[in-house]
């Protein structure tokens, strides 16, 4: 079962055309990668989907309905939304950021109980963030901003998760913890990531997206091959099979390292 479509989107952003009539689909439970260089179109294509962006041509369709039709509200209970930005004017602590994945399922006047509190606190406990449930969210690093917001993403309990460079601001270790939380909870997660290895190691399939098109899609060992990845982000790398992971990984290849080496 498909459970989001795209079909055909464009879209153009001060008259210049940023996505162009891209197509792809994800299944149901599938996590699905969005890889590419900057610039080729990641972030505008998720933020087209929970409709941060408007398309210009095209279909998106989430659980065989189609998104154009829905109220920000009914769109909000089928996907929570990880984004790379932050930007919270006011001084909400951590469980007042958290506890706005909740309202989607609220009733306008209908006041938080014991039951959203009990998930709040486990969202943060999951992301290692329970004990920061009372500071002030504008207080804490990138990197904790960046859990508190995966939380709330939790706390929603949609089936789709969209997420745009989830571990962009997290250390080595909460990016794998990350990772092997999103990839334990049985969601449906389209989520657009610059680290191949860690596609590599993680997405059931990806696309690669060049200039605002798919160039590729596969399974990431179908897709990331040392001679599409030199030509579409124009560097060097090589591919090695590690036996820990039973699967090639990517090695980047420095210019000056390569010359001492010859």
């Amino acid at each position: 079962m498909k459970k989001l479509i795209i079909e055909n989107v464009g879209v153009v952003l001060d008259n210049t055309e940023i996505i162009k009539d891209i197509s792809l689909f994800v299944k149901k439970g599938e996590f699905v990668g969005l890889l590419g260089p900057n610039g080729s179109g990641k972030s505008t294509l998720l933020k087209t989907i929970y409709r941060e962006y408007d398309k210009t041509s095209g279909k998106i369709y989430i659980d065989s309905e189609d998104i154009d039709v829905k109220t920000n509200k009914e769109l909000a209970r089928k996907t929570a939304v990880v984004s790379q930005e932050f930007d919270y004017g006011f001084e909400f602590s951590v469980e007042e950021i958290v506890m706005m994945g909740r309202y989607p399922s609220k009733a306008f006047y209908e006041n938080e109980d014991e039951n959203d509190r009990k998930i709040i606190f486990d969202a943060l406990d999951k992301v290692g963030m329970s004990s920061f449930i009372d500071r002030n969210f504008l207080t804490l690093s990138g990197g904790e901003k960046q859990r508190v917001l995966i939380a709330r993403a939790l706390a929603q309990q949609t089936e789709l998760i969209i997420m745009d460079e989830p571990t962009n601001h997290l250390d080595i270790g909460y990016q794998l913890l990350t990772l092997d939380l999103i990839k334990s909870l049985d969601k449906t997660v389209i989520m657009a990531l610059h680290d191949l290895n860690m596609a590599l190691a993680y997405c059931d399939r990806v696309y690669l997206l060049n200039n605002g098109t798919i160039n590729t899609f596969g399974t990431p060992r179908e897709v990331i091959t040392a001679d599409r990845i030199n030509n579409i982000y124009n560097t060097r790398v090589a591919m090695e099979y590690s036996e820990i992971l039973n699967a090639d990984h990517v090695i980047f290849l420095p210019k000056n390292n390569i010359q001492k080496n010859i």
